[in-house]
C-alpha cells in the first residue's frame, strides 16, 4: 500500500527517504502532511525551540503523599494535590 517515497528538506535542500513504514505511522495517527525537514533539520530545529525558551520557573509546593517539600514545573492550585516525583511514580504505577 504504502511505497517509500523520496523528498527534499525545505530547510537543507537535502533529499531524504519517507519510508513505507514512516507513512503508515502518519495514517495511522491521522497526520496529513509529509514531513518536509529530515530527521536531522527536524531534531535540531526542536533543540533549538527548547534551548531558546530558557530555564523552566519551578513553584514550591508541599507534597501531598509524604509531606516533603518539593518543586514543580507548574503553580499548585489550591484544594489539588501536588506529589514530589517519587510519590508521583507511585501514584502512576498504581493507576496501571
Amino acid at each position: 500500500m504504502f511505497q517509500d517515497k523520496t523528498l527534499v528538506c525545505q530547510d537543507c535542500g537535502q533529499e531524504f527517504v519517507f519510508t513505507a513504514g514512516e507513512q503508515e505511522f502518519y495514517s495511522e495517527k491521522g497526520f496529513e502532511n509529509e514531513p518536509k525537514r529530515c530527521r536531522e533539520c527536524r531534531v535540531n530545529r526542536r533543540n533549538s525551540r527548547s534551548n531558546s525558551r530558557g530555564p523552566r520557573e519551578m513553584f514550591a509546593a508541599v507534597c501531598a503523599g509524604c509531606g516533603a517539600e518539593t518543586e514543580v514545573p507548574f503553580r499548585p492550585v489550591e484544594g489539588r494535590p501536588v506529589y514530589c516525583m517519587e510519590c508521583f511514580q507511585k501514584q502512576k504505577e498504581a493507576a496501571y
